[in-house]
């Protein structure tokens, strides 16, 4: 009958939107909570900045009183779930990936050939546009990069595969890093900070999380943080990869 009909097909599409709506909140959790753990392993990793004694003495008290190890697991667990969800949205079949790209395209060409008024601003590309689109690309590099990178450290920590005991240790970390995973790893650094930061601001419009402050002021809190931690990374990336002495050994009184 016509009347039953629209009212399943009024439940579907209520059963549907319901479901959506749970997937975009794991989702954006998921990728809120690795944003800052990543924030966090940040400032742990760069604990080189004052030497590998400092750095050992940190990774050896973290895996004294196991944070390591079950950090690890949660990280990778939580890594997975946050891939799945938001994989919905990564355009996965190469039509799909041509629209997208015919769509970039088509952002940064938009402001050629318009009048320039004087004393207006120039007609810039949709800036949410453009940030999605290159959230999705750098969140394809991080479901490889990041896989690669979580197996090392499972197997750093949970093993004795890599140096001299169960563990990280700084001889193996900088032993990887300046035997020549530093590409790798200036890459994984800079999609993960784009990712995230972009990611923490579309997570703040999308839900009104920061509803009193306007997009301008979030896009410039999100910039604020993607070029300070970066800045920051690029320093404790520098010292991992032997092209600069700690510059905080002074403090613990190392040679190094």
């Amino acid at each position: 009958m016509p009347g039953q009909t629209n009212r399943n097909t009024g439940s579907e599409a209520a059963t549907a939107a319901s479901r959506d709506l749970l997937f975009e909140l794991v989702s954006g959790l998921s990728g809120v909570a690795l944003a800052i753990f990543m924030w966090g392993h940040m400032i742990l990793v760069g604990s080189i900045l004052t030497g590998a004694r400092g750095f050992d003495w940190l990774a050896g008290m973290l895996e004294k009183f196991y944070i390591a190890q079950p950090t690890v697991i949660g990280v990778i667990a939580l890594f997975l779930v946050h891939a799945v969800f938001a994989a919905r949205k990564i355009p996965v079949q190469l039509r799909e990936r041509k629209k997208l790209m015919t769509l970039a395209a088509g952002l940064r060409e938009s402001g050629k050939g318009w009048p320039q008024l004087p004393g207006a601003p120039a007609f810039a590309p949709h800036l949410e546009s453009m940030l999605w689109i290159w959230q999705v690309r750098t969140g394809l590099v991080l479901v490889v990069l990041g896989s690669f990178h979580l197996v090392l450290m499972g197997l750093d920590v949970l093993t004795p595969l890599f140096g001299e005991h169960t563990g990280i240790e700084s001889t193996t970390t900088l032993e990887r890093v300046q035997g020549g995973l530093w590409p790798l790893y200036a890459l994984l650094l800079l999609c993960v900070e784009f990712h995230a930061s972009v990611g923490l601001y579309r997570f703040a419009v999308k839900w009104g999380v920061g509803k009193r402050l306007k997009r301008s002021v979030l896009h410039r809190i999100e910039q604020f943080m993607f070029w300070s931690i970066l800045a920051f990374g690029v320093l404790t990336l520098a010292v991992l990869a032997g092209w600069l002495d700690p510059p905080l050994a002074f403090l613990l009184g190392n040679p190094e």
